[in-house]
Order: structure tokens, then sequence, then C-alpha cells
């Protein structure tokens, strides 16, 4: 199990990174509201991480916080959520904001995710309403103790794409229908918008 990560950004294209940790690179898809946290790439940053193996790939998740991960955990075990709409749902909103929506039963906050019907919120509610008692509220992000020395590497050259493009991409990737992704963030463009601010933006549009 790959608990955590501690090394350098070396490619960002949400919501995935790619991270040098001693001259390797690991590859990282994080909830867009961990991405939002990140710093610019060569940047320095400690991940807690979860290792999804499945048949046909194995996939690595990251999060600023322990306590997003543990929530990410215990999505995972309810019945018909998978990590990829664990994520989409820790995109959409906050830690804290799903587990004020469970707790207070708002089946209409939830039903506006991705993949997640009427049953699907209705379950959640039901399966994880105790087991968020567990985990520590309000939810604060992680602070390094002490610097991080930078690791000089250099960034991994990507196909150059627009702000709309990557935030279209990344939304698609989330579990958003194109046409969906399209819409939400064409509401939202501006001409000096970065991806990460289009994706937020069209995120709580959606909401």
């Amino acid at each position: 199990m790959i608990g955590r990560l501690q090394g350098t950004i070396v490619e960002k294209l949400p919501p995935d990174i790619v991270l040098d940790v001693g001259g390797v690179g690991y590859e990282i898809q994080l909830p867009m509201t961990s991405f939002y946290q990140l710093p610019e790439v060569q940047g320095s940053v400690l991940l807690y991480t979860h290792f999804v193996v499945r048949e046909d790939a194995q996939l690595l998740f990251g999060f600023i916080d322990r306590q997003e991960r543990s929530l990410f955990r215990i999505l995972i075990k309810a019945n018909g959520v998978g990590p990829k709409l664990a994520c989409t749902i820790l995109s959409g909103m906050s830690a804290k904001q799903f587990m004020q929506a469970v707790m207070h039963e708002d089946i209409t906050a939830l039903v506006k995710m991705p993949g997640v019907g009427k049953k699907t919120a209705e379950r959640l509610v039901v399966e994880l309403k105790d087991k968020l008692k567990d985990i520590e509220a309000p939810l604060h992000s992680y602070v390094p103790e002490g610097n991080i020395e930078p690791v000089d590497v250099a960034p991994i050259l990507a196909p150059v794409a627009s702000s709309k493009d990557e935030a279209i991409s990344a939304l698609v990737a989330l579990g958003y229908k194109r046409a969906q992704a399209e819409n939400a963030i064409n509401k939202v463009l501006t001409d000096d918008a970065s991806s990460e601010q289009l994706i937020r933006d069209a995120l709580k549009s959606m909401v």
C-alpha cells in the first residue's frame, strides 16, 4: 500500500498530475477540491494516497489531507460507489459539504453529482450517516512542517491545450457527459480564466 508521497509536481492536467519522487514519476488523480490547493508545476507537495488495484488497471488517488482520504475510503465501501464516482463526488462538493448533505439527508444536493441518482443518494445517506461521525470535522488542509526541498527536474512537456479544452476534458474525466461539460464551461468561460478556475466555477454552477 502506498500511503503517502512527497515530491515535485512535473505535470498538471486536471484532475491528474505526475509527481516526481526520487526520479520516479507517479501518475495520480485527485479530487478537484485537492487539486485547487496544489502548487504550480515544479512546486513540492505531500499527498496522502490510496492505491487501487483492478484486473485492468492500477490507479493512484491523492489527497491534500488525511480526512479527505478517509472520506474517500468510506465512500468506496458504499454499495455502488467506485473510486471514480467517489472522486467525482469530492470534486463537486467539499468533504465538509458532502458530510453535511448526508447528515441532513439532503438528497437534492447529492443527486446533482454525475452518476448519483435518487436511489444511490438515498443509499449513501443510509449507509454513511453513522460512519461519517468518525471523521473529524471541520476538515482542514494539510500544512507541511518545515520546507520541502524542491527537486531539480525538468517538467514533462504535454500537448498545448486551451484552458477551455483542459477544463472540458477534466469534467469528462470526472464522469460528466461531454455535452454537459461543454455547456457548463461555456456558461462560465472568460478570456483570462485558467482551466482550474473554469472547472471550479463550472462545478459550482452545477451544484
